[in-house]
């Protein structure tokens, strides 16, 4: 239940002052073994939903996690799974969650039986240079459609072939899209090129995909850092998550002001 519900059915007198002031209370750290603090209050104070790293964490410590939170937030999206992970996630899908896998992406959302995400009047354009980099991509694609937002997802369209970028910014433009994320790895130039076509936010990515001098996605990112396009912003390598937030959070503004 989000607070907006609580303070509802307390007007309303569906619960007491006292029961109201239990479930805001719940907007608090939920310690987990104590080896995890969990803010459960973060999707209420910023609108974003909470985001587990799962890399690094064990399967018993993301299923603990995630049947001990869920409950209570609603939905949690999961990044950067393994595949030990995988056998948790089927466990979830038949204990009364709703899971849903992006395997390319390796992200999954997992939600309570009932709880729908928002759905907001905006549009996330989302570019790959090339096929490498669409894992980063779709990481970003599933955050942003969590956030409300609808995405247009164009790939491959690098520089090698500088026409495909062209066919990629006219699909933007009749899109009439609100903010791109742009992913590239090796020499990191799609994000000023599209930043230099279109007249909304463009958010590059540089990715790991690179190779020799400069690789592991260090050139591409010092060449977005780089970029004389004004209007580009720059995540960290390999950052799909941060990127989305970021589309989504735009998004969302222009959506709010949207219906105004």
């Amino acid at each position: 239940m989000d607070l907006r519900k609580i303070l509802e059915q307390l007007v309303r007198g569906v619960i007491t002052v006292d029961e109201a002031l239990k479930e805001i209370r719940l907007f608090a750290l939920e310690q987990i073994d104590n080896s995890i603090r969990f803010d459960i209050g973060r999707s209420l104070r910023r609108d974003v939903p909470e985001i587990v790293f799962a890399e690094g964490k064990t399967a018993e410590e993301l299923q603990k996690l995630i049947t001990t939170v869920v409950p209570r937030v609603g939905r949690v999206i999961v990044s950067r799974l393994r595949k030990e992970h995988a056998e948790v996630l089927e466990k979830l899908s038949h204990g009364g969650l709703d899971v849903e896998v992006n395997e390319r992406g390796r992200v999954a959302v997992i939600r309570r039986r009932g709880c729908e995400k928002p759905v907001y009047s905006c549009k996330i354009g989302i570019v790959t240079a090339g096929t490498a980099d669409i894992a980063v991509a779709e990481e970003a694609k599933t955050v942003a459609e969590e956030m409300g937002c609808r995405t247009i997802a164009v790939y491959d369209v690098g520089v090698a072939g500088f026409q495909r970028v062209l066919e990629a910014v006219k699909t933007l433009k009749e899109e009439d899209v609100d903010v791109v994320i742009a992913v590239a790895g090796m020499e990191g130039a799609l994000p000023s090129v599209i930043a230099a076509l279109l007249d909304v936010p463009v958010i590059g990515v540089p990715t790991s995909v690179g190779y020799g001098a400069g690789g592991g996605g260090v050139a591409a990112l010092y060449s977005m850092l780089q970029a004389c396009p004004l209007g580009l912003a720059v995540v960290n390598i390999d950052n799909g998550v941060n990127a989305g937030v970021l589309a989504g959070l735009i998004g969302r503004r222009v959506a709010l002001y949207r219906q105004k």
